[in-house]
């Protein structure tokens, strides 16, 4: 039981990742009619900038509090993603509103992949970890048995 409820949470939480995703998806489709395929890389670079900052606040800046620093991170990591997409509609969309329709879409797939080689470059090809927030395990369920 103590499994299936953490997987619960763990589903949920996903499953809303997932549906911000598709919302986001859904209007741009709704509001400018192409896919926006460099979507998920905005995602991406979105969590990069979030990680960066909270890391700098944490460790640079000697910030301690964490409501402190989630709400700092939120808001700037907020306002560059929104400073990125507006530079990216700006350069790569607005100019092929009124071409034909393959136009936008060669463009949406060439940002994708300028956004995941240009992250891949700044980051490098290894993985990233979030850093620990707490010390010790937080068990919500209850007991754990060790298995």
């Amino acid at each position: 039981m103590e499994v299936f409820l953490q997987q619960l949470i763990n589903g949920l939480t996903l499953g809303s990742i997932y549906g911000l995703i598709a919302i986001g998806y859904t209007m741009v489709f709704g509001i400018i009619g192409m896919v926006n395929f460099a979507h998920g890389d905005v995602f991406m670079l979105s969590a990069f900038i979030a990680l960066i900052l909270f890391i700098a606040l944490q460790q640079f800046l000697g910030i301690e509090a964490l409501s402190l620093s989630f709400v700092l991170v939120l808001f700037v990591s907020m306002a560059l993603t929104g400073l990125w997409n507006f530079v990216i509609e700006r350069f790569a969309y607005r100019r092929l509103r009124g071409s034909f329709r393959l136009a936008p879409l060669i463009s949406a797939i060439g940002m994708s992949i300028f956004l995941m080689n240009l992250t891949q470059v700044i980051q490098g090809p290894r993985n990233k970890s979030a850093p620990q927030l707490l010390a010790d395990t937080l068990c919500l369920i209850g007991e754990s048995t060790g298995q």
